[in-house]
């Protein structure tokens, strides 16, 4: 059985002064797969060695499944890890690697050998029982790593990076590879990135966090669409941002960035005082020069294959537009002068 898991108040202070994690709340739902993601520094990995039982918080409880486990050792956890860099042992075969956690249990050897068999059978390794980790390419030794930590049926999958030594494109093929089991078993999975389209493409839910702190926990569709710092619009993905004083005229809300460029809103910002706005690039719809909208000339135009990115020059400013390339909108060359629209929905409100 999966568990849920809820930490309270959890905050991670070293030397008595440094906050690694500042007074951390997430609940984590069972069966979910949920991602910690940030740059570097941001405290994810170490909220994840709290939750694997490797850390003590300072403050704040852990508990899973109910259960307070902010001072249980990590071998009494019941949950699996999923290192980086795989820490597999090279001197011992793929089913010795796999068993290991197995023979720790005491498990006899029928047993232990039946349930090698269907891990590996889970990670599509089977036949490789008797290979060494050195005899691998580093997406099956990845898959070792997975098939050991799903073997012992822990409540609780931890990945650290699981992923992040590998190139792109195996890169993307291990993001189904971790996902199909971890939905056939129902594992409640917690997964360390700094990759925010790994995030995006995997997540159930994503906890956003920077500087020991959670900035926002949404599914990738609200982290995306619907960010809710400054911090969080300028982390996931390409954006564009704005900063100025609201204004009503003649019954609309306006967002006066600089004497050159006003901003629409779609209804009252809730606030007071300077505001920031994000729009996405693809937001923006772009075409030859008409008066009617916000008129700009094109910098660079980066194709993308599926895509075109261009930057734009306007209002003073640097601006991103993404069209898709599927011949039903315009493309545009450095150099050619353009308009920019976009709706007013498309502005979303920012906490600073």
């Amino acid at each position: 059985m999966s568990a849920a898991i809820d930490i309270v108040g959890v905050t991670k202070t070293y030397d008595g002064r440094t906050r690694a994690v500042d007074a951390v709340d997430m609940a984590i739902r069972e069966g979910e797969f949920f991602s910690l993601l940030g740059p570097s520094g941001c405290g994810k990995t170490t909220t994840l060695r709290m939750i694997a039982g490797f850390e003590t918080p300072t403050e704040g409880s852990i508990r899973v499944g109910g259960a307070d486990v902010t001072h249980v050792p990590a071998h009494k956890r019941d949950m699996g890890m999923v290192f980086q860099n795989y820490a597999l042992f090279p001197h011992r075969s793929v089913g010795e690697n796999v068993g290991f956690g197995l023979r720790m249990r005491g498990m006899d050897r029928a047993t232990i050998g039946r349930k090698v068999t269907d891990a590996l059978a889970q990670v599509e390794l089977v036949g490789y029982e008797d290979r060494r980790p050195g005899q691998l390419s580093g997406g099956q030794q990845q898959r070792v790593a997975l098939a050991r930590a799903i073997v012992i049926e822990p409540r609780v999958l931890l990945c650290d990076e699981p992923l992040g030594a590998l190139d792109k494109k195996l890169r993307q093929s291990m993001q189904f590879e971790l996902k199909q089991p971890q939905r056939k078993l129902g594992l409640t999975m917690v997964f360390v990135t700094h990759d925010q389209e790994e995030a995006l493409a995997m997540s159930d839910r994503i906890a956003v966090m920077n500087a020991g702190k959670v900035e926002q926990i949404g599914t990738p569709s609200e982290i995306y669409d619907r960010p809710g710092t400054r911090f969080v619009a300028d982390f996931i993905g390409d954006t564009n941002l704005f900063r100025g004083e609201v204004i009503r005229d003649a019954g609309k809300v306006l967002l006066k960035v600089d004497r050159d460029m006003t901003i629409e809103l779609a209804g009252e910002p809730g606030t007071t005082g300077p505001l920031s706005v994000a729009l996405r690039p693809e937001k923006i719809r772009l075409a030859a020069p008409t008066g009617d909208g916000l008129d700009g000339i094109v910098e660079s135009a980066n194709f993308q294959g599926g895509s075109v990115l261009y930057r734009i020059e306007a209002a003073g400013r640097r601006l991103l537009a993404q069209q898709p390339n599927n011949g039903s909108h315009e493309l545009f060359q450095a150099g050619a002068a353009v308009t920019l629209r976009w709706t007013p929905s498309d502005i979303v409100i920012l906490k600073d």
